[in-house]
């Protein structure tokens, strides 16, 4: 059996296909058209998807996609009812993009198999669903509790549950405009980010600011019912007219001027940054705590656009009993393909689990004669490796920096070994350098390290694996200046912990620069510039690299040097 699931309705268009409940690949749209968290109906990706399967169009049985496009309308025609003359931009948003982002995909349907009966099964799932359902179904679980938060589905901004073996059983729903996800969107837009996008931005700034100076006015911001739904007090927002602006007149009456896109950071925007960051934890520790009553299962699976927010994450985990936390490599609109894939397979079909996603490695590979093609064709010099594990760790250790481009491609929106920018974290200014040379975005911004998972409580404070890179720790105190370059001002920091069974290259240089410097933890970044997805093709990464401050390009087996 063969599924493509399919998400192209809000953000982060991607594709993915699951044959007989094997995920073979998962790829977004960005990396292909080069446009950030494109809503472009992923016609690349899922051709791509097929050619890297085997299969054609004519051999998928079914066709699962993470949203349900007409669920709640009556409740949203209802809620246009009471908007008065801010009424336009939310039918512009709620009913006209419905339309026109229905019209997109049945077009593409037809163009294929000729009429809407022509070809597979299509399946509408419920954007929740897609999102923590699909993430349970494939997670190492066999009974977890169940969290989903995000800006919005198709109406649920939240959803509670719980799940034992195929029974899945859902309480403590939310509804637009009662939002975490928006809620944290606005303090991203007071803060001089874009919304929706740079929530990442807000968590870093945050430990640089005090919690305590907002903290009463944001928390009572936020109400988290006794059945786990959430209440906003809308006086200090805009978001709910679906405008563009998260921020009311309120909002900056209490919390003061925001933030101009290049505008100097000043105490207050740090300040409400922290705020609202822990604010955020303690509002989803509230649930947490409930679902902790709700159920005896030891492990939690968080799902949607917030759980990406990897602070709140460790939270959970030093906070809550549960053992462990699965979040999927793409927690947000980018996973929701594989989401509602498993979803239809797993309790649609009712087809047996038979798949755990633990390997983030799903999208495309180039060989290194491709690789050698490409930098003949563009008349560069070039060395071959006999042993680019241990070239690569001797060229950190020199302190140079250094595009990593080997294997598939990651999923998602952490850089985890195979399209990444590397260095030594051992040096003390080489997170200002790669922030200023490399990457060109702000000074504040916090980097992560890689360590091999059977070193991670050598230097971090944290019992459980972190493959995917969202589940913020602290660094051990003793070990804060051994590693600057990865401890953030609050001594925390973004582990990725790297097993030898699913990158067995990343993790072998991680442990040879180990052997060289006593450290086997190097600096991770994403290998992009701010602004741009990360890099899919060889070529993508030449240009990469010559547009920046990198001092080494590795490609497979190849060494590139300016």
């Amino acid at each position: 059996m063969n599924i493509l699931g399919i998400n192209y309705f809000f953000h982060d268009s991607s594709a993915c296909v699951v044959m007989d409940g094997q995920l073979r690949v998962a790829l977004e749209e960005e990396r292909f058209t080069r446009h950030k968290h494109t809503n472009e109906f992923p016609v690349q990706a899922i051709e791509r998807c097929l050619q890297i399967s085997g299969i054609s169009m004519q051999q998928i049985d079914h066709i699962a996609v993470s949203i349900a496009p007409t669920k709640d309308l009556g409740k949203k025609v209802a809620y246009s009812l009471g908007l008065g003359k801010k009424v336009a931009p939310f039918i512009k948003h709620e009913f006209k993009g419905i339309y026109v982002k229905q019209k997109a995909f049945w077009n593409w349907y037809k163009g294929i198999w000729g009429s809407r009966n022509g070809g597979p099964k299509v399946h509408f799932v419920e954007h929740h669903l897609s999102h923590v359902a699909g993430s349970y179904f494939v997670s190492p679980y066999k009974k977890a509790a169940l969290l989903s938060l995000d800006g919005s589905g198709e109406w649920s901004t939240a959803m509670l549950g719980t799940a034992d073996g195929d029974q899945l059983t859902f309480f403590g729903e939310s509804h637009f405009p009662h939002s975490l996800g928006s809620f944290y969107e606005a303090a991203t837009e007071f803060c001089g980010f874009q919304p929706n996008y740079d929530e990442g931005k807000t968590m870093g700034l945050a430990p640089f600011g005090n919690p305590d100076r907002f903290y009463k006015e944001v928390e009572k911001l936020v109400n988290i019912t006794s059945e786990g739904q959430i209440q906003i007090d809308l006086s200090y927002f805009e978001y709910q007219n679906a405008g563009y602006q998260r921020c009311g007149q309120k909002f900056y009456d209490t919390f003061g001027q925001p933030r101009s896109r290049k505008g100097a950071f000043e105490d207050h925007h740090h300040d409400v940054a922290a705020a609202f960051q822990k604010v955020l934890e303690d509002k989803v520790l509230q649930m947490c705590h409930l679902l902790e009553q709700k159920t005896d299962a030891d492990y939690l699976v968080i799902a949607g656009g917030v759980a990406l927010n990897s602070v709140m994450n460790g939270r959970i985990l030093r906070d809550t009993r549960f053992k462990d936390v699965y979040v999927m490599p793409a927690a947000g609109d980018n996973g929701s393909c594989i989401g509602a894939a498993y979803y239809l397979y797993n309790h649609i079909l009712r087809q047996p689990r038979n798949f755990v996603h633990l390997d983030p490695y799903l999208g495309t590979e180039y060989s290194n004669e491709q690789i050698r093609k490409t930098l003949d064709e563009c008349k560069l010099s070039y060395t071959r490796s006999e042993d680019i594990c241990l070239d690569t760790a001797q060229m950190l250790r020199d302190g140079q920096i250094i595009g990593w481009f080997q294997g598939r491609m990651e999923i998602g929106p952490r850089a985890l070994g195979s399209r990444s920018i590397l260095a030594d974290p051992t040096l003390p200014g080489m997170k200002d350098k790669i922030n200023a040379e490399v990457k060109h975005r702000e000074a504040y911004r916090p980097f992560a390290p890689s360590c091999p998972a059977e070193y991670k409580q050598d230097f971090f404070d944290i019992k459980v694996n972190a493959p995917f890179m969202l589940k913020v720790c602290d660094v051990l105190p003793e070990k804060r200046e051994v590693i600057p370059a990865i401890t953030h001002v609050d001594g925390s920091a973004r582990l990725q912990t790297v097993h030898a069974d699913t990158n067995p290259l990343y993790h072998r240089m991680i442990s040879e620069f180990g052997k060289l410097s006593g450290v086997p933890v190097v600096l991770n970044t994403s290998f992009n510039i701010m602004g741009e997805p990360v890099v899919e093709s060889p070529l993508h990464a030449i240009r990469c690299f010559f547009s920046t401050g990198l001092d080494v390009l590795v490609l497979g087996d190849y060494i590139v040097r300016k």
